[in-house]
């Protein structure tokens, strides 16, 4: 019987979305619904199984890991991609790494949530109702305003057209942004530290990676007004967190959106958990009913190609 090991679920809806009985083959499934840090412990967790479906990046597998679990075989990650994964590692190893689509509306989606969660201190706002209170705030208007688009693929893309349905002005750059693409999306192009110092809104949709690490840190921070909000739906490493402690702390920016951390989940005794004029979600973008089901649906055919000899969506 094939040992498989379901990590992080922590909503423990897994069972619902992935259908195992569409593998023809004796299964033996195991869901996890609480997440390890400590390796020596997540080594002696899967060390018996043959299959581990990973959700996204919550849990890494480096090669320290990998060359402590002799059973595994396949290893599956929910999304197309999967940079906590050393895919090299593995395939000296003998294991395949398999990944899923993914549907890329839902951190669009998270994103705006954010912005307007910020923009109109609805988290506060909200608190003070539940409280008997009426009123408190001043919210920042998004119609006139400009957005900054740090990074314009796919989501970015979205999320800049969406702008322009608010009737903001919208900017774009990255380091390989032209303004040819730009202006196909209907946004202007702009160096990076005009869209740090004019946008009101500044949201972040990048990868992860080393020239992308850090990127918004101390000087980019310092360049935004003390009225513009920041949000970051892409990755947590990509935005200093020292650096955005200290804005907040300091008044510099008005606000920040987080969905993603440097580690997740964030620790308890975090400081971003108590900083002021924050939004935190708990890496929210890609959870949604459809997002679920094209994740599950798929890791169960990756696991099901697998048995036949004829992998699919192999990461190389």
């Amino acid at each position: 019987m094939l040992r498989v090991a379901v990590l992080d679920d922590f909503q423990s809806v897994a069972a619902r979305f992935a259908d195992w009985s569409l593998v023809p083959a004796p299964l033996d499934v195991t869901t996890f619904s609480d997440h390890l840090d400590d390796e020596d412990a997540l080594a002696e967790r899967l060390a018996p199984f043959e299959v581990v479906v990973a959700m996204r990046e919550r849990t890494p597998f480096p090669r320290s890991l990998l060359e402590r679990l002799p059973q595994l075989r396949l290893l599956v990650t929910t999304g197309p991609r999967n940079a906590a994964i050393d895919v090299a590692a593995a395939a000296g190893r003998g294991v395949t790494v398999c990944g899923t689509a993914s549907h890329p509306t839902g951190p669009v989606e998270l994103t705006w949530a954010l912005i307007l969660a910020v923009a109109r201190h609805l988290p506060q706002e909200d608190a003070s109702v539940r409280a008997g209170g009426w009123q408190e705030t001043v919210g920042t208007d998004l119609a006139g305003s400009t957005l900054g688009v740090v990074g314009l693929g796919r989501l970015g893309e979205r999320v800049a057209m969406i702008g322009g349905a608010f009737g903001m002005d919208v900017v774009a750059w990255s380091q390989n942004l032209t303004a040819e693409r730009a202006a196909e999306v209907g946004v202007r192009r702009v160096g990076r530290d005009e869209l740090f110092a004019t946008a009101d809104v500044v949201t972040v949709h990048l990868v992860l990676s080393d020239r992308t690490r850090g990127l918004v840190g101390r000087d980019a921070l310092a360049r935004m007004k003390p009225s513009a909000i920041l949000v970051n739906t892409s990755r947590g490493p990509i935005v200093d967190e020292i650096a955005l402690l200290e804005a907040l702390a300091a008044g510099t920016i008005a606000g920040a959106g987080l969905d993603v951390f440097d580690r997740e989940p964030l620790p308890r005794d975090h400081p971003l958990r108590s900083a002021p004029r924050t939004v935190l979600t708990p890496h929210l973008g890609y959870v949604t009913e459809r997002t679920y089901e094209v994740f599950f649906r798929e890791a169960v055919e990756d696991v099901a190609a697998h048995l036949a000899g004829t992998p699919i969506r192999v990461l190389t």
